[in-house]
């Protein structure tokens, strides 16, 4: 594993995510944002948002496993999220939450969450894009 998830003393201690990831592999891997597409390009879960958030991760879960990777590579994602409010933070660790269980795994490398005024298309509430480092 190339990837090691840390809380250095002296932060604070999030539940959703590490402060810091220390990368030790040889490959550099950038994810383009992931959106809530299916493998045919349809949204998934317009209108809502822990839909989308889920299929986000699980779209860049795809991405790791088409080179090898897998979420324990991650160094670091960024999310960003149309007319975000603290409000939708319920909406978005939910999302994040059936990601989890569906991967079987915790997603909990650091992230940054940006609101922004739109994406690509009105259907998308998210997008989350990855880098990862693979030995």
């Amino acid at each position: 594993m190339a990837i090691t998830l840390t809380n250095p003393t002296g932060l604070p201690e999030i539940d959703v995510y590490r402060q810091v990831s220390v990368a030790t592999g040889t490959k550099l891997v950038f994810i383009a944002g992931q959106v809530a597409w299916d493998a045919d390009g349809t949204t998934v879960g317009e209108g809502d948002l822990a839909a989308q958030v889920e299929r986000c991760y699980l779209n860049i879960g795809t991405a790791l496993a088409g080179i090898g990777g897998t979420f324990e590579d991650v160094a670091k994602l960024t999310v960003h999220v149309v007319d975000w409010t603290s409000d939708k933070m319920p909406l978005l660790l939910e999302g994040i939450s059936r990601a989890s269980a569906k991967l079987g795994i915790t997603l909990v490398p650091p992230a940054t969450l940006l609101g922004v005024a739109a994406l690509d298309v009105p259907e998308h509430l998210v997008e989350i894009e990855a880098t990862a480092v693979i030995d």
